[in-house]
């Protein structure tokens, strides 16, 4: 039996974000929070006419029930592709693609 040699105390979180960037899901999570934060960076208005979103090679896509909120997320397409690569802290998405 191999004896386990103790070294400094490393926290939990520490543990996790190692394992989570030597199996590369950094970017990945980082996606996923942009994902899930969609509601807070639209409102909870625009958020009822939210059917599906996702992300592929940096781009999310939205998908709306309503032409009308279409429309005016269009207008404000810029902002809102800042506003969600400010919640990672870095550049996660390139574009925003709403359908």
């Amino acid at each position: 039996m191999k004896s386990m040699k103790r070294t400094e105390a490393v926290s939990i979180g520490e543990v996790i974000m190692n394992v989570v960037k030597q199996n590369n899901l950094e970017e990945r999570l980082l996606e996923q929070r942009i994902i899930d934060s969609w509601h807070l960076v639209v409102g909870p208005t625009i958020n009822k006419y939210t059917v599906n979103r996702y992300i592929s090679n940096h781009t999310l896509y939205v998908y709306l029930t309503s032409a009308a909120v279409k429309s005016e997320l269009m207008l404000h397409k810029s902002s809102l592709l800042k506003r969600l690569n400010e919640i990672t802290g870095k550049e996660t998405i390139t574009d925003v693609v709403i359908r």
